[in-house]
């Protein structure tokens, strides 16, 4: 690492990471890692100092990235959890339920969680209530109440949590939900994605109409109905349809938004059903507040990344290459650490603890992936980076599963794995006949094993590697991160791999031949990254498309239908425009966006 790096990676660890203990302080990172490995190890029924040691081996020199909350928690006396978020369980539509969930999810917000919720259960603004006459104020006027609770919350010097709030496409009130975000200060603490299914994109591809409904249970008998898989039911329901609209026009009205405000982003929800590996118990509506793990009512994710930079032999080299066999050592340990956090962990909730128990869903991933393609001569995007982008995460996906199976033999399958049915899920369909057969025998111990998170603060940890998949920001810049008494601390960065390079070669100047910036890069080469990753994903992947201040709408527009036709599960972007402000810049490090738009917004 350069100096500024290793003062970044240094001030990250002891502002958020770095554990005191009656008086006494981590003399160093490796400290941190210690209580990490043993934390986590204590879980082993047998061999555990063995155990505490490989754990240790992989988070020495950043190899493995476990996600924030596990760093900062693991091995404490804190009353915290060490799962980054949840998703919360339906919001009921009743003034005692909306205020239950409300409480909910304070309390997990001050336990150190982020937190995902559906709205979409809530009436529209307008209706009237059957049992007591009074009309709704919608769900909007109760996203409020949950963005000051946020706000109050964070105020206690409670770690720093995010939102996601979802809602329906179908939803009577989702041009309101679309547009908030154009009103200055309005929801500014919520992440807003729309719920997007299969049904809407044909209509408006097929330039129709579109109905806008909510179940028919809270209106009475009259009126048109259609059969709509809705949030939170077991199975689809009749609907009152409340208006019509054309969909090239609500369409219209979500991107335009995005390209005004960054946001709402997109989730396609069908997709994310269909490929889920407990389709056949739960029905997904939200999804944490990045976007990477697509949660049923009450699921919880525990993250970690693997270091990418750190499997690259001979860098910047004709023999330049991954070194295969460590990663694939490095992952099943890893699986092993991730499982380990589920038995470790307190949660906020009890219906949190069942959920995760039950499913012990984790979301491995990599984080410094544009830095390691430099420093294998690759640019991001083309054609040969493509492919040894989707080898890779196909040779991640089953060294994790391989490592499930044996724990499955070792410590038992997950509680709600149903053999044939497991089986039958549409991604484990897609796996080896190895590994189908080994789940056939011998079970499996996790119900899903990969997820490809942002990881903005754990990658400035690690020396300034890339975030997750996303391309290089720029070969030096200026970051502004926030101190321990909150306020902005300015630092100049160079990129990672630049600086292998430098230290390789004796270069005092220029940039390797591969070396491209987000800047730099056409629209297409960072959804057909994520496209070649996402087949060996089975949870979801966080990723933000740049686009110039510049773009024209029309071709801005056109991303979203490249996502959908690419198999994508969601697609977020970001425009510099004056109701953002730019993300990070040569004096700003956009620390007044909004929390879903800096490089760093993962809730950790």
């Amino acid at each position: 690492m350069d100096s500024q790096s290793i003062d970044i990676s240094r001030h990250v660890w002891e502002t958020k990471y770095r554990h005191v203990e009656r008086g006494i302080a981590e003399r160093s990172i490796a400290d941190t890692w210690r209580r990490v490995a043993r934390a986590l190890a204590a879980t082993e029924p047998v061999d555990a100092p063995v155990w505490a040691g490989r754990f240790f081996h992989i988070l020495q020199d950043f190899k493995f990235l476990p996600g924030g909350r596990i760093q900062a928690g693991a091995g404490t006396s804190h009353d915290v959890t060490l799962f980054n978020c949840f998703v919360m369980g339906p919001v009921e539509d009743s003034v005692p339920g909306i205020f239950r969930a409300l409480q909910e999810a304070a309390v997990t917000m001050q336990k150190g969680g982020g937190i995902g919720i559906d709205f979409s259960t809530l009436r529209p603004r307008g209706t009237k209530a059957r049992e007591t006459g009074s009309i709704a104020s919608g769900p909007l006027s109760f996203m409020q109440i949950w963005d000051s609770m946020c706000g109050t919350i964070l105020s206690t010097g409670s770690r720093r949590g995010a939102m996601m709030a979802t809602l329906r496409c179908d939803h009577p009130d989702i041009e309101e939900f679309v547009t908030a975000k154009r009103e200055p200060g309005r929801l500014r603490r919520f992440n807003l994605s729309v719920l997007v299914t299969d049904p809407f994109m044909a209509a408006v591809r097929s330039n129709t109409d579109w109905a806008l409904v909510f179940p028919a249970a809270a209106f009475g008998d009259k009126g048109e109905t259609v059969i709509r898989h809705w949030s939170n039911a077991g199975s689809p329901v009749p609907c009152r349809v409340i208006r019509r609209m054309p969909a090239r026009q609500l369409w219209n009205t979500i991107l335009r938004a995005s390209y005004d405000c960054a946001e709402p982003g997109v989730l396609f929800i069908d997709r994310i059903n269909h490929m889920n590996n407990l389709a056949y118990r739960e029905h997904i509506s939200a999804t944490n507040p990045c976007g990477e793990i697509p949660l049923p009512p009450y699921g919880a994710c525990d993250l970690g990344s693997l270091n990418l930079t750190r499997f690259v032999l001979s860098p910047f080299t004709p023999q330049a290459r991954f070194d295969i066999d460590a990663l694939v050592e490095t992952t099943a340990i890893a699986v092993r650490l991730l499982d380990n956090v589920i038995d470790a962990s307190r949660f906020p909730l009890p219906q949190q603890r069942d959920n995760a128990q039950g499913s012990r869903r984790i979301g491995l991933g990599i984080t410094g992936l544009a830095d390691a393609l430099v420093m294998l001569g690759l640019a991001y995007g083309e054609e040969r980076a493509l492919t040894v982008v989707r080898d890779l995460m196909r040779t991640i996906c089953h060294a994790a599963y391989k490592t499930s199976i044996a724990l499955a033999g070792e410590k038992g399958s997950f509680v709600f794995f149903e053999r044939e049915n497991y089986l039958q899920s549409k991604f484990i369909r897609t796996l080896p006949d190895e590994i189908r057969d080994g789940i056939a025998r011998r079970g499996i111990r996790n119900s899903h094993l990969l997820a490809i998170a942002p990881t903005g603060t754990i990658s400035l940890l690690a020396g300034n590697v890339s975030s997750g998949l996303e391309p290089i920001f720029d070969a030096s810049y200026t970051r502004k991160v926030l101190g321990a008494d909150g306020t902005p601390i300015e630092f100049t960065l160079t990129d990672c791999a630049l600086n292998v390079w430098r230290q390789t070669t004796g270069a005092t100047a220029g940039v390797p031949a591969a070396f491209v910036t987000a800047a730099d890069l056409p629209v297409r080469a960072h959804l057909e990254t994520q496209a070649a990753l996402q087949p060996s994903v089975d949870n979801s992947i966080s990723k933000t498309i740049n686009v110039s201040e510049d773009c024209p709408f029309g071709e801005f527009s056109r991303i979203y239908d490249l996502a959908y036709d690419l198999q994508l599960k969601g697609c977020t972007t970001f425009r510099p425009n004056p109701v953002t402000g730019a993300v990070l810049g040569a004096q700003d490090s956009g620390l007044e966006a909004p929390h879903c738009c800096t490089v760093d917004r993962e809730a950790d």
